[in-house]
């Protein structure tokens, strides 16, 4: 598809450019996926700084701050897609002094991995990645996950939202339902339809953005993170991502977590991963 010319960052965005490169800390960029907004990262970012990173949080274009900017304006979030996405992230990695460390899940996952094929990641971190071209279990939970943005063609052109329950199928099925609605509430926001079409439908397009170089030497080390009980990516297709992965020279690992599910990130067992994560960014990024 078109990209659309790159968005001018937020003020937001900026400040933590500059901060990252006046603390002289190595960078950590966490990129958020569909339905979430950057804030959805801020628990990681605390962990992170107190880690001795500059956490660094980039919303999507366009993406208003707060979620309840976004419920009163859903349609901003219209017709972005995968390329429009990765080139805004490449303009706040391009305005870092140091190459950053990547922190990806789901729709990020997959842009952590197109970013540091090219060359833009000193280690990636990739969580419950929604597929790339060449990934191609797709079982059903995923499918359904899907429909809510593919059912209607025309949504790809749109901001689609989710009502509860399939928020609760596709996000919140491995957690209490009063943990899941206070999810709902607390970070559930509109998301392009785009990605998703992009993304699931990537084997079919020769041409498509959901493409990552797993085979590039300068990706860096990754590790690639599933929730066992995930539906919108389920284990078999975060296997496959890191089978992909795993061709790579440098070093990919895997790690699957028990009765985890797309929340993971956000819900409240979200420090175990954030760990593992930072664990991981230890090794590689000093």
């Amino acid at each position: 598809m078109t990209v659309t010319p790159v968005r001018e960052l937020t003020r937001r965005e900026q400040d933590e450019i500059d901060r990252a490169n006046r603390s002289r800390r190595p960078p950590v960029v966490f990129l958020h996926g569909m339905w979430l907004l950057a804030e959805s990262w801020r628990p990681w970012a605390d962990c992170f700084e107190d880690a001795g990173y500059a956490a660094l949080t980039p919303g999507w274009p366009d993406d208003p701050e707060t979620v309840e900017q976004a419920r009163n304006d859903p349609d901003a979030f219209a017709r972005k897609g995968i390329g429009d996405v990765a080139a805004y992230h490449e303009r706040v990695m391009a305005g870092l002094d140091r190459t950053p460390a990547l922190v990806g899940h789901a729709l990020g996952g997959l842009l952590a991995q197109l970013l540091a094929g090219r060359g833009g990641a000193m280690a990636s971190v990739v969580i419950d990645p929604v597929p790339t071209r060449g990934v191609l279990p797709m079982p059903f939970a995923a499918l359904r996950s899907a429909l809510p943005v593919l059912r209607r063609p025309g949504n790809r052109g749109r901001a689609v939202m989710l009502s509860f329950r399939q928020f609760r199928y596709r996000f919140a099925n491995a957690i209490s339902k009063e943990e899941a609605r206070e999810l709902y509430d607390r970070y559930h926001v509109a998301a392009s339809g785009a990605p998703m079409f992009e993304s699931m439908l990537a084997n079919f397009s020769p041409r498509t953005e959901a493409r990552a170089d797993s085979a590039a030497p300068q990706r860096g080390p990754m590790l690639i993170v599933s929730g066992h009980r995930d539906h919108q990516v389920p284990p078999a297709t975060t296997a496959a991502t890191y089978e992909r992965q795993r061709r790579n020279p440098g070093i990919t690992e895997f790690a699957e977590l028990a009765d985890r599910g797309h929340s993971l990130t956000i819900d409240a067992g979200w420090e175990a991963v954030a760990r593992l994560s930072l664990d991981f960014v230890r090794r590689f990024v000093r």
